[in-house]
């Protein structure tokens, strides 16, 4: 009995191990290879018809306004104003009835002075691999300007040119990383997660009809 406990536990000893190697290896890869694909700087972001605005909550689990969602939103504005940009995808999580990302996305935007007719909202942006894939499958770009910040846009700059898309990534601003401890935690984790849904084949959890942007 004592040997097949022995046997269990080396076992999960070795699995927790190269699953730690696997995240570091997965974070180590995902910002080499899109080092170059992301910036803080407007000047080096290249002409681009359509920018993918990614999402997060306006607000915070304590109703606090949220530093991330409000840095995009800024960071967006910028991109369009210098006429690097000329149209937005607002990409985010519309599942339940009280919580629309990419509403609250369109209404800061406007009441920046972005026209209405210039944003196109992506209700079904539940990940950022959905994001990024619909915005080829469903709104047909196969050319972006991804704004996020800059750990995420890591992720989204990868999974982009790895489904065919030619992205690169204009960085917000971050927050201090004592508020953003959890938020850079997870992102470790979801790194890993961005090779493992390549791995498998993972798509998008929904489909729809063509949006056609001129």
């Amino acid at each position: 009995m004592k040997k097949i406990i022995k046997t269990i536990f080396k076992f999960f000893l070795l699995l927790f191990v190269a699953g730690i190697i696997f995240i570091a290896w997965a974070n180590y890869s995902i910002k080499k290879n899109s080092d170059a694909f992301v910036s803080y700087s407007i000047a080096d972001v290249p002409q681009t018809k359509t920018a993918l605005l990614l999402g997060t909550g306006k607000n915070l689990n304590n109703g606090m306004p949220n530093a991330y969602f409000y840095n995009r939103i800024l960071a967006t504005v910028d991109l369009y104003k210098s006429g690097k940009i000329q149209y937005i995808i607002v990409s985010g999580d519309n599942s339940r009835k009280d919580y629309n990302e990419p509403e609250d996305m369109q209404i800061e935007l406007i009441k920046n002075g972005i026209p209405q007719d210039r944003i196109f909202m992506d209700h079904a942006g539940f990940r950022t691999l959905d994001s990024v894939v619909r915005a080829k499958e469903i709104f047909g770009q196969t050319s972006l300007v991804i704004i996020s910040q800059k750990f995420h846009n890591e992720r989204a700059v990868f999974l982009a040119k790895q489904n065919g898309i030619d992205a690169f990534g204009y960085n917000a601003t971050d927050v201090n990383k004592y508020a953003g401890f959890k938020t850079n935690l997870r992102e470790c984790f979801a790194k890993a997660k961005a090779y493992w849904d390549l791995i498998f084949g993972v798509e998008p959890k929904f489909g729809g009809d063509k949006i056609l942007i001129p």
